[in-house]
């Protein structure tokens, strides 16, 4: 029990952090273009993961599996999550995305059954039922007006959206796959090193006509916040916490970015909140209790079943 109740405290710690990153993502990115925003916050992160890791624990050697699956890793919840769901909301209407985006936690628990063959109870799909309808709700019901981009070509940002939730869904996945094999810090270390290098040329590209002048002192501090407490802090933590649950009670967890962002979003921007926020927040919150009451806490039955992903 004890270290479930650790691995739950960690993944809301992660989660919220990674709530947050919309929030301040939403002021860097008026500051920095996109890719060069993504290339110096994960360039930062590197740099300070492969230091630790070198004093901790050493760098671990990778077999061929353990390379591939980080690869893929750092290329769908690095990379292509966060080019998928940038552009995706700026060409889709607030309720559409809402609703596809709030099926992160639906398409983890799919996912996860379709390629492990993982078994969950009933109790479980019904938490994860509940995170979805908790996320849908907060944003659905949304009735803050946007501009959206290309509006005749919204089916573009329809497909955007869906490959960002699949590559989250992935990132949760695969992470799981490798957590019996190297330790949260030593796979938080190669995927945001991957992903800083797939950045690498249209950060280049951007930084190349920009004007390193224009951002402030608090503009640099909203990159040092992404990249330390985000990347470093969010991510090994959050590989902590699905190293220890299942897959049902992790998919639950993924509804906390939901109710973050919100919350910082109306204490720091000042954006109003509604009954459906809060009743939202409360499904989302209700979820993860309800899932994680049914957890079972030994890892070895979950290590097991991820091992029969092999490359």
């Amino acid at each position: 029990m004890k270290g479930a109740t650790k691995a739950y405290i960690a993944m809301s710690v992660a989660m919220t952090t990674v709530g947050s990153s919309i929030v301040v993502g939403k002021w860097v990115t008026q500051v920095f273009p996109v890719f060069l925003a993504s290339l110096l916050r994960f360039g930062l992160a590197s740099m300070l993961l492969i230091l630790i890791l070198i004093l901790k624990e050493g760098l671990p050697k990778l077999g061929k599996r353990e390379f591939l699956l980080l690869l893929i890793q750092a290329l769908t919840g690095v990379f292509l999550f966060n080019i998928c769901l940038l552009f995706g909301l700026k060409r889709t209407p607030a309720i559409e995305s809402g609703i596809i985006t709030s099926t992160t936690p639906m398409a983890i628990s799919l996912l996860s059954w379709f390629f492990f063959k993982e078994k969950m109870s009933l109790r479980s799909w019904i938490g994860v039922v509940m995170a979805v309808v908790g996320v849908a709700t907060i944003q659905w019901l949304d009735t803050t007006s946007v501009s959206v981009e290309g509006r005749g070509l919204v089916w573009i940002g329809y497909a955007l959206l869906c490959s960002a939730v699949i590559s989250e869904a992935l990132f949760t996945l695969i992470g799981k796959s490798l957590s019996g094999k190297l330790s949260p810090l030593a796979i938080t270390t190669y995927v945001t090193t991957w992903g800083f290098s797939l950045f690498l040329p249209m950060g280049i590209y951007q930084a190349a006509s920009y004007d390193f002048g224009r951002p402030s002192f608090t503009d640099w501090l909203c990159i040092v916040y992404l990249a330390v407490v985000v990347t470093v802090i969010g991510f090994v933590l959050w590989y902590y916490g699905i190293s220890v649950v299942s897959t049902a009670t992790s998919a639950s967890f993924t509804g906390m970015i939901a109710v973050s962002s919100l919350l910082l979003s109306n204490i720091l921007l000042h954006e109003p909140m509604g009954w459906n926020h809060l009743g939202g927040m409360g499904i989302v919150i209700a979820a993860i209790f309800f899932t994680a009451q049914s957890e079972k806490y030994s890892k070895q039955p979950i290590t097991q079943e991820y091992d029969k992903w092999t490359i």
